[in-house]
Protein backbone atom coordinates (compact mmCIF):
# COMPACT_ATOMS: atom_id res chain seq x y z
CA UNK A 1 0.00 0.00 0.00
CA UNK A 2 1.19 3.45 -1.18
CA UNK A 3 2.26 5.51 2.16
CA UNK A 4 1.50 9.30 2.57
CA UNK A 5 5.61 9.31 2.82
CA UNK A 6 5.21 7.64 -0.95
CA UNK A 7 3.26 10.55 -2.79
CA UNK A 8 1.57 9.67 -6.83
CA UNK A 9 2.11 12.67 -8.94
CA UNK A 10 -0.46 13.60 -11.23
CA UNK A 11 -0.44 15.94 -14.26
CA UNK A 12 -3.58 17.27 -15.49
CA UNK A 13 -3.37 18.65 -19.32
CA UNK A 14 -6.27 20.53 -20.63
CA UNK A 15 -5.13 19.88 -24.66
CA UNK A 16 -9.00 20.37 -26.32
CA UNK A 17 -11.32 22.13 -23.80
CA UNK A 18 -11.57 23.88 -20.30
CA UNK A 19 -12.79 21.69 -17.03
CA UNK A 20 -14.97 24.07 -14.68
CA UNK A 21 -16.24 22.19 -12.10
CA UNK A 22 -16.16 18.81 -14.24
CA UNK A 23 -16.02 15.12 -13.37
CA UNK A 24 -12.45 13.58 -14.66
CA UNK A 25 -11.71 9.56 -14.71
CA UNK A 26 -8.13 8.86 -14.41
CA UNK A 27 -7.19 5.15 -14.96
CA UNK A 28 -4.99 3.48 -12.07
CA UNK A 29 -2.48 1.51 -14.23
CA UNK A 30 0.02 1.44 -10.91
CA UNK A 31 -0.22 -0.97 -7.70
CA UNK A 32 -2.28 -0.48 -4.82
CA UNK A 33 -3.34 3.18 -4.75
CA UNK A 34 -3.17 5.09 -1.82
CA UNK A 35 -5.50 4.45 1.74
CA UNK A 36 -9.12 6.13 1.06
CA UNK A 37 -10.56 8.27 1.42
CA UNK A 38 -8.29 10.19 -0.94
CA UNK A 39 -7.68 13.88 -2.04
CA UNK A 40 -5.95 15.05 -4.64
CA UNK A 41 -3.73 17.95 -3.64
CA UNK A 42 -2.86 21.23 -5.51
CA UNK A 43 -1.09 23.58 -3.47
CA UNK A 44 -2.96 24.19 0.28
CA UNK A 45 -5.92 23.03 -1.38
CA UNK A 46 -7.15 19.06 -1.14
CA UNK A 47 -10.37 18.35 -3.50
CA UNK A 48 -11.85 15.09 -2.88
CA UNK A 49 -10.95 11.90 -4.96
CA UNK A 50 -12.29 8.38 -5.15
CA UNK A 51 -11.75 5.12 -6.27
CA UNK A 52 -13.97 3.57 -8.43
CA UNK A 53 -13.53 -0.04 -9.92
CA UNK A 54 -15.38 -0.71 -13.91
CA UNK A 55 -14.80 -3.71 -16.04
CA UNK A 56 -12.20 -4.96 -14.02
CA UNK A 57 -10.52 -1.67 -14.10
CA UNK A 58 -9.87 0.80 -11.39
CA UNK A 59 -9.93 4.82 -11.52
CA UNK A 60 -9.45 7.56 -10.04
CA UNK A 61 -12.45 10.36 -9.83
CA UNK A 62 -12.52 13.69 -9.26
CA UNK A 63 -14.36 16.81 -9.66
CA UNK A 64 -12.13 19.56 -11.40
CA UNK A 65 -12.40 23.11 -10.18
CA UNK A 66 -10.73 25.42 -12.86
CA UNK A 67 -8.85 24.09 -15.65
CA UNK A 68 -8.34 26.37 -18.63
CA UNK A 69 -7.78 24.99 -22.21
CA UNK A 70 -3.92 24.88 -22.91
CA UNK A 71 -3.30 24.99 -19.08
CA UNK A 72 -1.50 22.26 -17.09
CA UNK A 73 -2.22 21.56 -13.22
CA UNK A 74 -0.28 19.47 -11.15
CA UNK A 75 -1.65 17.36 -8.30
CA UNK A 76 -0.55 15.23 -5.62
CA UNK A 77 -2.35 12.12 -4.43
CA UNK A 78 -2.76 11.20 -1.12
CA UNK A 79 -4.85 10.33 1.86
CA UNK A 80 -7.59 12.91 2.60
CA UNK A 81 -6.74 14.99 6.10
CA UNK A 82 -10.05 15.71 6.18
CA UNK A 83 -12.61 13.83 4.75
CA UNK A 84 -15.73 15.02 3.82
CA UNK A 85 -19.57 13.38 3.29
CA UNK A 86 -20.26 12.42 -0.24
CA UNK A 87 -23.09 10.61 -1.76
CA UNK A 88 -25.08 7.35 0.21
CA UNK A 89 -27.33 4.80 -0.89
CA UNK A 90 -29.83 2.63 0.57
CA UNK A 91 -32.24 0.13 -1.15
CA UNK A 92 -35.68 -0.22 -0.53
CA UNK A 93 -38.19 -2.96 -2.17
CA UNK A 94 -39.05 -0.96 -5.48
CA UNK A 95 -35.86 1.40 -5.84
CA UNK A 96 -32.25 2.57 -5.37
CA UNK A 97 -32.42 5.90 -2.95
CA UNK A 98 -29.59 8.51 -3.59
CA UNK A 99 -28.64 10.86 -0.97
CA UNK A 100 -25.61 13.64 -1.65
CA UNK A 101 -24.31 14.92 2.26
CA UNK A 102 -27.70 13.44 3.86
CA UNK A 103 -30.17 15.22 1.74
CA UNK A 104 -32.14 13.20 -0.99
CA UNK A 105 -30.77 13.36 -4.70
CA UNK A 106 -32.62 11.15 -6.81
CA UNK A 107 -33.88 7.44 -6.53
CA UNK A 108 -33.89 4.54 -9.33
CA UNK A 109 -37.28 3.36 -9.45
CA UNK A 110 -37.59 -0.22 -10.95
CA UNK A 111 -40.96 -1.47 -9.78
CA UNK A 112 -44.51 -0.09 -9.75
CA UNK A 113 -44.14 0.88 -13.11
CA UNK A 114 -44.15 -0.29 -16.74
CA UNK A 115 -40.34 0.68 -16.58
CA UNK A 116 -37.44 1.75 -14.69
CA UNK A 117 -37.10 5.50 -13.55
CA UNK A 118 -35.76 8.22 -12.03
CA UNK A 119 -37.80 10.17 -9.48
CA UNK A 120 -37.22 12.53 -7.73
CA UNK A 121 -34.21 14.04 -9.21
CA UNK A 122 -33.19 17.41 -7.11
CA UNK A 123 -31.60 20.49 -9.11
CA UNK A 124 -28.83 22.54 -8.39
CA UNK A 125 -31.28 25.00 -5.66
CA UNK A 126 -32.15 21.60 -3.95
CA UNK A 127 -35.65 21.49 -5.96
CA UNK A 128 -36.92 18.87 -8.11
CA UNK A 129 -36.16 19.57 -11.37
CA UNK A 130 -38.03 17.02 -13.02
CA UNK A 131 -42.29 17.01 -12.88
CA UNK A 132 -44.14 15.14 -9.99
CA UNK A 133 -47.18 13.54 -12.23
CA UNK A 134 -47.64 10.66 -12.84
CA UNK A 135 -45.92 9.83 -9.46
CA UNK A 136 -47.67 12.44 -7.40
CA UNK A 137 -50.36 15.11 -7.72
CA UNK A 138 -49.29 18.35 -6.84
CA UNK A 139 -51.57 21.62 -7.63
CA UNK A 140 -50.25 23.43 -10.49
CA UNK A 141 -48.72 21.06 -12.45
CA UNK A 142 -49.88 19.77 -15.80
CA UNK A 143 -51.31 16.02 -16.00
CA UNK A 144 -50.76 15.55 -19.70
CA UNK A 145 -48.46 12.32 -21.02
CA UNK A 146 -48.87 9.91 -18.18
CA UNK A 147 -46.42 7.64 -19.47
CA UNK A 148 -43.73 10.92 -19.11
CA UNK A 149 -42.05 9.93 -15.80
CA UNK A 150 -39.66 11.96 -14.57
CA UNK A 151 -36.30 10.58 -16.27
CA UNK A 152 -36.58 7.51 -18.36
CA UNK A 153 -35.09 5.48 -21.28
CA UNK A 154 -37.82 3.82 -23.94
CA UNK A 155 -38.85 3.70 -27.71
CA UNK A 156 -42.48 3.31 -28.97
CA UNK A 157 -41.52 0.82 -31.85
CA UNK A 158 -39.68 -1.83 -31.40
CA UNK A 159 -40.17 -5.29 -33.52
CA UNK A 160 -43.93 -3.17 -33.66
CA UNK A 161 -44.39 -3.01 -29.54
CA UNK A 162 -44.78 0.18 -28.35
CA UNK A 163 -42.59 0.87 -25.21
CA UNK A 164 -43.23 4.27 -25.05
CA UNK A 165 -46.90 4.95 -23.52
CA UNK A 166 -47.96 2.99 -21.25
CA UNK A 167 -51.90 0.72 -21.11
CA UNK A 168 -53.27 -2.48 -22.25
CA UNK A 169 -51.12 -4.33 -25.36
CA UNK A 170 -47.98 -2.05 -24.61
CA UNK A 171 -44.45 -3.54 -24.14
CA UNK A 172 -42.44 -3.22 -20.12
CA UNK A 173 -39.34 -3.13 -19.04
CA UNK A 174 -38.92 -5.12 -16.35
CA UNK A 175 -36.14 -4.98 -13.81
CA UNK A 176 -34.08 -8.14 -12.98
CA UNK A 177 -30.89 -7.20 -11.01
CA UNK A 178 -28.93 -4.41 -9.30
CA UNK A 179 -25.32 -5.75 -10.36
CA UNK A 180 -23.39 -2.65 -8.58
CA UNK A 181 -23.53 -0.18 -6.31
CA UNK A 182 -21.00 2.00 -5.41
CA UNK A 183 -21.20 5.35 -3.78
CA UNK A 184 -18.22 8.07 -1.86
CA UNK A 185 -17.16 11.54 -1.73
CA UNK A 186 -17.30 12.11 -5.50
CA UNK A 187 -19.80 9.95 -6.86
CA UNK A 188 -22.52 7.38 -6.58
CA UNK A 189 -23.02 4.63 -9.00
CA UNK A 190 -24.75 1.66 -10.04
CA UNK A 191 -25.88 -0.87 -12.55
CA UNK A 192 -28.97 -2.67 -13.64
CA UNK A 193 -30.18 -5.78 -15.62
CA UNK A 194 -33.57 -5.29 -17.36
CA UNK A 195 -35.29 -6.70 -19.66
CA UNK A 196 -37.73 -5.36 -22.53
CA UNK A 197 -40.87 -7.65 -22.85
CA UNK A 198 -43.71 -8.19 -25.03
CA UNK A 199 -47.10 -7.58 -24.03
CA UNK A 200 -47.56 -11.14 -24.03
CA UNK A 201 -44.29 -11.64 -21.75
CA UNK A 202 -41.61 -12.91 -24.16
CA UNK A 203 -37.95 -10.96 -23.65
CA UNK A 204 -36.75 -9.30 -26.81
CA UNK A 205 -33.67 -7.30 -25.79
CA UNK A 206 -31.58 -7.23 -22.58
CA UNK A 207 -30.73 -4.15 -20.99
CA UNK A 208 -27.73 -2.78 -19.16
CA UNK A 209 -28.20 0.58 -17.89
CA UNK A 210 -25.10 2.13 -15.46
CA UNK A 211 -26.17 5.43 -13.93
CA UNK A 212 -23.36 7.85 -12.37
CA UNK A 213 -23.92 10.95 -9.98
CA UNK A 214 -21.83 13.70 -9.08
CA UNK A 215 -21.97 17.21 -7.89
CA UNK A 216 -20.80 20.51 -7.58
CA UNK A 217 -21.64 23.62 -5.78
CA UNK A 218 -23.78 25.32 -8.66
CA UNK A 219 -24.67 21.65 -10.52
CA UNK A 220 -25.49 18.37 -10.80
CA UNK A 221 -24.23 15.64 -13.24
CA UNK A 222 -26.37 12.31 -14.56
CA UNK A 223 -24.04 10.27 -16.50
CA UNK A 224 -26.70 7.43 -18.33
CA UNK A 225 -25.56 4.52 -20.06
CA UNK A 226 -28.07 2.15 -21.74
CA UNK A 227 -26.59 -0.78 -23.56
CA UNK A 228 -29.54 -3.01 -25.60
CA UNK A 229 -28.62 -6.53 -26.41
CA UNK A 230 -31.33 -8.26 -29.25
CA UNK A 231 -31.98 -11.83 -27.44
CA UNK A 232 -33.68 -14.71 -29.66
CA UNK A 233 -34.16 -12.42 -32.84
CA UNK A 234 -33.17 -9.14 -34.53
CA UNK A 235 -34.65 -6.52 -32.99
CA UNK A 236 -35.59 -3.27 -35.74
CA UNK A 237 -35.94 0.34 -33.65
CA UNK A 238 -38.91 1.65 -35.66
CA UNK A 239 -38.92 5.37 -37.12
CA UNK A 240 -41.30 7.09 -34.85
CA UNK A 241 -40.81 10.29 -32.59
CA UNK A 242 -42.44 8.50 -29.69
CA UNK A 243 -38.13 8.00 -27.92
CA UNK A 244 -36.36 7.92 -26.69
CA UNK A 245 -34.15 9.02 -24.03
CA UNK A 246 -36.56 11.45 -22.03
CA UNK A 247 -36.79 14.08 -19.54
CA UNK A 248 -39.98 15.86 -18.27
CA UNK A 249 -38.90 19.16 -16.92
CA UNK A 250 -40.76 20.85 -13.88
CA UNK A 251 -43.64 22.31 -15.19
CA UNK A 252 -42.80 25.64 -14.17
CA UNK A 253 -40.30 25.39 -16.59
CA UNK A 254 -42.57 24.67 -19.62
CA UNK A 255 -42.24 27.52 -22.58
CA UNK A 256 -46.12 27.39 -23.22
CA UNK A 257 -46.46 29.36 -19.52
CA UNK A 258 -45.03 32.34 -20.73
CA UNK A 259 -42.96 32.43 -17.46
CA UNK A 260 -39.58 32.14 -18.88
CA UNK A 261 -39.13 29.03 -19.87
CA UNK A 262 -36.89 28.39 -22.53
CA UNK A 263 -35.25 25.61 -25.03
CA UNK A 264 -31.54 26.40 -26.72
CA UNK A 265 -30.00 23.88 -28.79
CA UNK A 266 -26.03 23.89 -29.50
CA UNK A 267 -27.06 25.52 -32.81
CA UNK A 268 -28.66 28.16 -31.42
CA UNK A 269 -32.72 27.24 -32.38
CA UNK A 270 -34.94 28.09 -29.97
CA UNK A 271 -37.79 26.89 -28.42
CA UNK A 272 -40.27 25.24 -31.26
CA UNK A 273 -37.60 25.62 -33.37
CA UNK A 274 -35.62 23.20 -31.94
CA UNK A 275 -38.03 20.61 -32.44
CA UNK A 276 -37.12 17.66 -34.73
CA UNK A 277 -33.27 19.34 -35.19
CA UNK A 278 -30.13 17.42 -34.85
CA UNK A 279 -27.57 19.07 -32.40
CA UNK A 280 -24.70 17.79 -29.68
CA UNK A 281 -26.26 19.03 -26.91
CA UNK A 282 -29.87 20.56 -26.12
CA UNK A 283 -30.62 22.80 -22.80
CA UNK A 284 -34.05 23.41 -21.35
CA UNK A 285 -34.06 26.29 -18.96
CA UNK A 286 -36.78 28.22 -16.48
CA UNK A 287 -38.18 28.99 -13.28
CA UNK A 288 -38.25 26.85 -10.42
CA UNK A 289 -39.46 28.96 -7.64
CA UNK A 290 -38.06 32.15 -8.32
CA UNK A 291 -34.98 31.16 -9.56
CA UNK A 292 -33.38 30.23 -13.36
CA UNK A 293 -32.27 26.49 -13.13
CA UNK A 294 -31.60 24.34 -16.39
CA UNK A 295 -31.55 20.48 -17.42
CA UNK A 296 -29.05 20.10 -20.75
CA UNK A 297 -28.55 16.96 -22.31
CA UNK A 298 -25.60 16.26 -24.16
CA UNK A 299 -25.58 13.39 -26.51
CA UNK A 300 -22.13 11.48 -26.52
CA UNK A 301 -20.12 11.62 -29.90
CA UNK A 302 -19.96 7.68 -30.28
CA UNK A 303 -23.94 7.24 -29.98
CA UNK A 304 -25.89 6.27 -32.63
CA UNK A 305 -26.88 8.93 -35.31
CA UNK A 306 -24.75 11.62 -33.91
CA UNK A 307 -25.68 14.45 -33.46
CA UNK A 308 -28.89 13.18 -32.40
CA UNK A 309 -32.80 14.53 -33.26
CA UNK A 310 -34.40 16.44 -30.40
CA UNK A 311 -37.91 15.50 -29.65
CA UNK A 312 -38.45 18.46 -27.23
CA UNK A 313 -41.51 20.29 -26.63
CA UNK A 314 -42.52 23.64 -25.34
CA UNK A 315 -44.98 21.70 -23.01
CA UNK A 316 -42.17 20.11 -21.34
CA UNK A 317 -41.02 17.16 -22.93
CA UNK A 318 -37.29 16.86 -23.67
CA UNK A 319 -36.21 13.64 -25.22
CA UNK A 320 -33.36 12.37 -27.22
CA UNK A 321 -34.33 10.43 -30.36
CA UNK A 322 -32.21 8.66 -33.18
CA UNK A 323 -34.84 7.08 -35.07
CA UNK A 324 -37.73 9.25 -35.29
CA UNK A 325 -36.10 10.88 -38.77
CA UNK A 326 -39.50 10.76 -40.75
CA UNK A 327 -41.36 12.68 -38.13
CA UNK A 328 -38.50 15.62 -37.53
CA UNK A 329 -37.09 15.53 -41.42
CA UNK A 330 -39.82 16.57 -43.66
CA UNK A 331 -40.29 14.81 -47.05
CA UNK A 332 -38.70 11.47 -45.43
CA UNK A 333 -40.23 8.26 -46.54
CA UNK A 334 -41.57 6.48 -43.22
CA UNK A 335 -38.72 3.88 -41.77
CA UNK A 336 -35.43 5.98 -43.27
CA UNK A 337 -34.81 6.18 -39.27
CA UNK A 338 -35.52 2.35 -38.65
CA UNK A 339 -32.37 0.83 -37.13
CA UNK A 340 -32.28 -3.24 -36.97
CA UNK A 341 -30.05 -4.97 -34.13
CA UNK A 342 -28.30 -8.41 -34.83
CA UNK A 343 -29.61 -11.21 -32.97
CA UNK A 344 -26.79 -11.23 -30.31
CA UNK A 345 -25.88 -7.57 -30.45
CA UNK A 346 -25.80 -4.71 -28.36
CA UNK A 347 -26.07 -1.18 -28.83
CA UNK A 348 -24.99 1.74 -26.63
CA UNK A 349 -26.13 4.39 -25.79
CA UNK A 350 -24.29 7.13 -23.72
CA UNK A 351 -25.78 10.75 -22.18
CA UNK A 352 -24.85 13.26 -19.43
CA UNK A 353 -27.45 15.14 -17.90
CA UNK A 354 -26.28 18.58 -16.75
CA UNK A 355 -28.26 20.26 -14.49
CA UNK A 356 -27.54 23.41 -13.93
CA UNK A 357 -28.21 27.02 -13.10
CA UNK A 358 -28.46 30.38 -15.12
CA UNK A 359 -29.83 30.55 -18.31
CA UNK A 360 -27.32 28.29 -21.35
CA UNK A 361 -25.19 30.91 -22.34
CA UNK A 362 -24.49 32.37 -19.10
CA UNK A 363 -24.13 28.70 -17.39
CA UNK A 364 -21.81 27.49 -20.15
CA UNK A 365 -23.62 24.91 -21.50
CA UNK A 366 -21.57 24.83 -24.40
CA UNK A 367 -18.32 24.44 -22.34
CA UNK A 368 -19.35 21.84 -20.49
CA UNK A 369 -20.83 19.74 -23.51
CA UNK A 370 -16.86 20.19 -24.55
CA UNK A 371 -15.58 18.74 -21.40
CA UNK A 372 -17.68 16.00 -21.78
CA UNK A 373 -17.00 15.48 -25.33
CA UNK A 374 -12.78 16.08 -24.71
CA UNK A 375 -10.77 13.88 -21.76
CA UNK A 376 -7.68 15.90 -20.87
CA UNK A 377 -4.11 14.21 -21.06
CA UNK A 378 -3.77 12.90 -17.80
CA UNK A 379 -0.20 11.48 -16.52
CA UNK A 380 0.62 9.95 -13.55
CA UNK A 381 3.98 8.96 -11.67
CA UNK A 382 4.30 7.16 -8.72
Amino acid sequence: MQEETDPVRITVQATAASYQHAPLWMEWRGGAPPREPLALQHGAHFIPAQLARVDGKRYIVWIEPDLPRGKTKLYTLRPHPRPTEGYQHTQTENALQIRYQGKPFTAYVFRGAPKPYLYPVMGPTEKPITRHFPMQRVAGETTDHPHHRSIWFTHGEVNGVDFWTEGNNRGSIVHLALETIESGPVLARWAARNEWRTPDGKPILGERTEIICYHAPDSRWLDYIVSLTALEMDVKFGDTKEGTFGVRVASSMEVTRNAGGQIVNAAGQRDRDAWGKRAPWCDYTGLLEGEVVGVAIFDHPANLRHPTYWHVRDYGLFAANPFGVHDFVAGTPKGEGDHTLKKGDTLTFRYRLWLHKARTEQAGVAEQYEAYRHAPRIVFRP
